[in-house]
């Protein structure tokens, strides 16, 4: 019931979208539909530290492929952000390249950040600058795996979100750039990579965390294991409080208390894609 708690009061904490200035915007996807605390800040025996926030998570273990460790991204200049310049900064999140040539590993998913818009990780960049600088090494990410020479080419041509009154494509850019939804909610196939073709938002990707072992759903039109017979309030209410449309409890690592806070119209673009994804069955 915790996690309904906190979705349920960060509900009405949620953030305007009009007029924001870049500081305002950033502040607005970090803590709502980008959701970066989720996996950059200290968890405790009842949740996030807040105290802590953004300072580095806990381990995220693969198996025998990887152990990462979500870094420190507040503006401590030994351990965190500080040292880096914004174009530093921005080549890191949307291309997964260290100022030294270095890759950053996976779970980050560049392939959707690399659609983000300037205006957007620009705006990250300016909130990242004001938050609480806290001191906090984190341990280099264990690779298991080789690495390849890049995650994508260089990004060289600006990039602009999609109008907001094209209420559908402005969706897909909440669920995939900026929220990469579509990341854990598609399966993997036999050679590891993810089925975007042919299984895109079929659900079935396994986490395993304090909660135990909880399974990413289907968020696809499909009306036997997917979304296809949701009512949009039902959709929105999974989203933000990790109820289901039976009132089952839904299970973590979803971000449920910063997708509490996305606004209205953000909610409703993020449904009105869905419902375009085509039915695929959960495998």
């Amino acid at each position: 019931m915790r996690f309904v708690w906190a979705a349920t009061m960060a509900a009405f904490l949620a953030f305007p979208v009009a007029a924001q200035t870049p500081v305002e915007r950033g502040r607005y996807l970090v803590e709502s539909i980008a959701g970066c605390g989720n996996c950059h800040t200290p968890q405790g025996p009842n949740g996030p530290i807040l105290g802590r926030a953004l300072s580095g998570g806990p381990p995220m273990v693969e198996g025998k492929l990887f152990t990462a460790q979500p870094s420190n991204l507040t503006p401590d200049r030994e351990t965190g952000l500080g040292r880096y310049t914004d174009a530093e900064l921005k080549v890191m999140i949307r291309e997964g390249r260290r100022p030294d040539g270095s890759l950053i590993g996976p779970p980050m998913p560049f392939n959707f950040y690399r659609g983000m818009a300037d205006a957007d990780v620009d705006a990250i960049i300016a909130y990242l600058r004001t938050v609480p600088s806290v001191r906090s090494a984190m341990p280099k990410s264990v690779y298991n795996i080789p690495l390849p020479p890049a995650w994508t080419p260089p990004i060289t041509e600006p990039i602009t979100a999609p109008p907001r009154t094209d209420k559908v494509a402005y969706g897909g850019y909440l669920a995939g750039p900026l929220g990469h939804c579509l990341e854990c909610h598609t399966p993997m196939g036999p050679d590891g990579r993810f089925q975007f073709d042919t299984m895109l938002g079929a659900g079935g990707m396994k986490f395993d965390g304090p909660w135990g072992i909880s399974v990413s759903k289907n968020i696809t039109s499909d009306e036997e294991t997917g979304l296809g017979r949701w009512s949009d309030a039902e959709i929105e209410r999974a989203i933000r409080m990790g109820v289901d449309r039976h009132g089952r409890q839904l299970m973590p690592p979803m971000g449920y208390a910063y997708y509490a806070r996305m606004s209205g119209e953000d909610m409703s673009a993020l449904i009105a894609f869905l419902r375009t994804l085509p039915p695929r069955k959960a495998p």
